[in-house]
């Protein structure tokens, strides 16, 4: 799918997106060169249909609004934790504050239920109303899993401006996608035949 705005096809999921799904969901806010910007979650429907591609919303859970505002300001919350995590610096409180909450949203057992039929076994409750705390829950506590975990070293920022995806390292890459490592190299080139400082 190409993005109207810049008629360029969608970027591939980022290293660690394939692990992480937190990942995918910073990434979901992506800067394009030309100062254009895709936001995935920019529209509830946008936002249903990002939800039910990662598994945590059905495609008829009719997002609102007012959920997509609260997905996107946890996208922003996680996404200044792991800039605070690649830059070695503390976090906002506030940050730490929303993924907390999050994660406190949805029960975590799965709790003891009785069917007629068949007796007792047990299941997470779900209704409707909680599809959307099921997500932020899932979510915050992905991200807490990648911040907390043996990865944590290997995420960084995509090395290629504009954009501020976030990746998982492998080797020297410092790259979200080709295309970004492309870009890179193409500008450490022409700042070489510029004779721009900084170019060696």
């Amino acid at each position: 799918m190409s993005d109207p705005l810049t008629a360029e096809p969608a970027l591939p999921p980022a290293p660690g997106a394939e692990d992480y799904v937190a990942i995918d969901f910073v990434n979901s806010a992506v800067a394009l060169p030309g100062g254009h910007f895709s936001d995935l979650l920019g529209t509830p429907g946008a936002t249903n249909r990002w939800l039910t591609e990662h598994g945590l919303a059905p495609a008829d859970a009719g997002v609102r609004e007012m959920c997509a505002t609260q997905l996107r300001s946890l996208r922003e919350h996680l996404r200044s934790l792991f800039a605070s995590r690649v830059d070695g610096l503390p976090p906002l409180p506030s940050a730490l504050s929303a993924v907390n909450d999050a994660l406190s949203r949805a029960p975590s057992a799965a709790l003891l239920q009785w069917d007629e039929k068949h007796g007792p076994y047990r299941a997470a409750p779900c209704p409707t109303n909680e599809i959307l705390d099921r997500a932020l829950a899932t979510l915050a506590a992905n991200a807490a899993d990648l911040l907390t975990g043996s990865d944590a070293d290997r995420l960084t920022a995509c090395g290629s401006s504009p954009c501020n995806r976030y990746l998982l390292r492998h080797g020297r890459r410092h790259w979200c996608s080709v295309r970004c490592g492309d870009r890179a190299r193409a500008a450490r080139a022409y700042a070489r035949r510029s004779g721009e400082p900084g170019s060696a």
